[in-house]
């Protein structure tokens, strides 16, 4: 089995493809970040006029991505507790990875999946934190 799968719930993908794709029992999400379904809003960010972010809040970026790959997750017929790798991508590992790491703990309080966190230089979209995530289907 090799299927690709969108979620209506979740936020839709900003490029041509799939939300996920299981192939077996293995749940592979595209990269994840923590924009609203139906609008380009972040919650925590505030854009210039221009769009340069002014500011942002990463606990509120944080709780948001999280909740979105547990919308896709559950649409594609998996949870939460399948995760068993998260790679997450922070834009500035300094600032934001002791509050990330916090909310991070709670939302993974029961479920610890392998984890890889890294900073990169900027993300496709004003965002702070994007996931890419593995899930099995049971």
């Amino acid at each position: 089995m090799n299927e690709k799968l969108n979620s209506s719930s979740a936020p839709e993908p900003i490029g041509r493809y799939p939300h996920a794709r299981r192939v077996g029992n293995l749940l592979f999400l595209s990269g994840v970040g923590p924009r609203q379904k139906g609008t380009t809003i972040i919650p925590g960010v505030e854009l210039d006029a221009a769009g340069n972010v002014t500011s942002y809040d990463i606990e509120a970026q944080c709780r948001s991505v999280f909740e979105n790959v547990r919308t896709i997750v559950e649409d594609a017929g998996s949870s939460w507790m399948n995760l068993v790798d998260v790679t997450v991508f922070l834009t500035n590992m300094d600032d934001d990875f002791q509050t990330y790491n916090k909310i991070y703990a709670e939302y993974f309080e029961h479920n610890q999946p392998c984890r890889t966190t890294v900073e990169v230089n900027k993300l496709p979209t004003p965002i702070a934190i994007e996931l890419k995530c593995i899930a099995t289907i049971d």
